[in-house]
């Protein structure tokens, strides 16, 4: 069961970008001609004839706006489809997303004569994809918003220091993995705590929204015209009282969340061993072999926590399924992941909703085509 590694950028360690990559924008027709462009710009590592593609695409009468979220926005979800299809390397990603922030960078901003409000825009603790929550931030200047954008894995108590001194009326909260929700939650009651409302968006709340609502927000968005939109309608509702997190998700009062969150480092190790014993041919691999593997164990037991801390299995299928792409891109057979799956529910025979979960996962992994 293992991968080459693809670690994010800034040192992230997460490999897996399930939920990770942009969803594919709904193209104005005009910008089709320019995101072409500036894909055979990113895909030659060409900063400046990326440059000059932006220059010329606002030149040719494209609005920043359209610039920015149907060029830029469309070749960075492209980078993440090619990536995960093994058709571009680690550094080959890492060298597109530094120049689409150079890109981001050098549209042409106008202070605007009056300001709509203050903003503030972050990722919360731990998610290290920024480009999502940049894309917001800018979508929000062009339109006359002041915005704070604080950029990756802002710690929630910093966020809350950043609002009192901004005097933000609202904040938008990003997270793109699911294994992100716990503290997207904990970022959504505090900012809630001192009466400002929380917007969230990208892919870890669902297509739908779905956990936008379960973790108690004031507002979703599934993408950055659309969250722009909503804050031009007027204000987001006052948050709720301050309260705890299971008053949003009774489930929690089981702590089958926090136990396997807890051990999760010692249900990794043992799995590890067990796979060991249990498959002779693990004893020859290589130490980046055994690290891929390692990895990967580790980020089941991370998705899995996440599916019992929202209560919804199709948040580990669905990271599952993802793998299962992934490792098959890669020439690694997608039934590698179901012996470690199997070591790890005999561990958990005392957590009947992370069985299930498991359970869920295993036929989802069945069924694949």
């Amino acid at each position: 069961m293992t991968t080459t590694p693809a670690p994010g950028r800034d040192g992230e360690p997460a490999r897996h970008r399930v939920g990770a990559r942009l969803a594919a924008p709904e193209r104005a027709e005009q910008a089709v001609e320019w995101t072409d462009k500036l894909w055979t710009a990113v895909r030659a590592a060409d900063e400046y004839s990326a440059l000059d593609v932006i220059d010329n695409a606002l030149g040719a009468g494209l609005a920043a706006e359209t610039v920015l979220l149907d060029v830029i926005g469309a070749v960075q979800h492209k980078v993440g489809v090619e990536w995960a299809a093994n058709r571009m390397s680690v550094a080959d990603e890492h060298a597109a997303t530094a120049i689409n922030d150079r890109v981001i960078a050098a549209l042409p901003r106008q202070r605007p004569a009056t300001s709509r409000g203050k903003l503030t825009v972050a990722c919360v603790d731990k998610e290290w994809h920024a480009l999502p929550a940049r894309l917001l931030a800018e979508t929000l200047r062009l339109r006359g918003w002041q915005v704070g954008y604080l950029g990756a894995q802002v710690p929630t108590a910093h966020l809350v220091s950043q609002i009192h001194r901004s005097g933000a009326t609202a904040v938008c909260l990003s997270a793109a993995l699911p294994t992100r929700l716990p503290p997207a939650h904990a970022a959504i009651t505090a900012v809630q705590a001192v009466g400002t409302p929380v917007m969230v968006g990208g892919l870890a709340f669902g297509t739908d929204g779905r956990h936008a609502r379960s973790l108690g927000a004031d507002a979703w968005a599934p993408e950055a015209r659309a969250a722009a939109d909503r804050l031009a309608a007027g204000p987001l509702p006052r948050p709720r009282p301050p309260h705890q997190a299971v008053d949003d998700l009774p489930h929690l009062a089981d702590q089958e969340y926090t136990m396997v969150a807890r051990s999760a480092r010692s249900l990794v190790r043992e799995t590890f061993q067990r796979l060991e014993r249990s498959f002779p041919a693990m004893r020859s691999y290589d130490d980046e072999q055994r690290e891929r593997t390692a990895e990967d164990l580790a980020h089941i037991v991370d998705f899995l926590a996440a599916a019992l801390y929202v209560d919804d299995a199709d948040v580990f299928t669905g990271f599952l399924t993802w793998t299962a792409d992934v490792l098959t891109a890669r020439g690694v057979p997608a039934h590698s992941l179901l012996p470690g799956l199997d070591l790890l529910e005999a561990q958990l025979h005392d957590f009947p909703r992370a069985r299930a979960v498991i359970g869920t996962g295993r036929a989802a992994l069945a069924t694949r085509p």
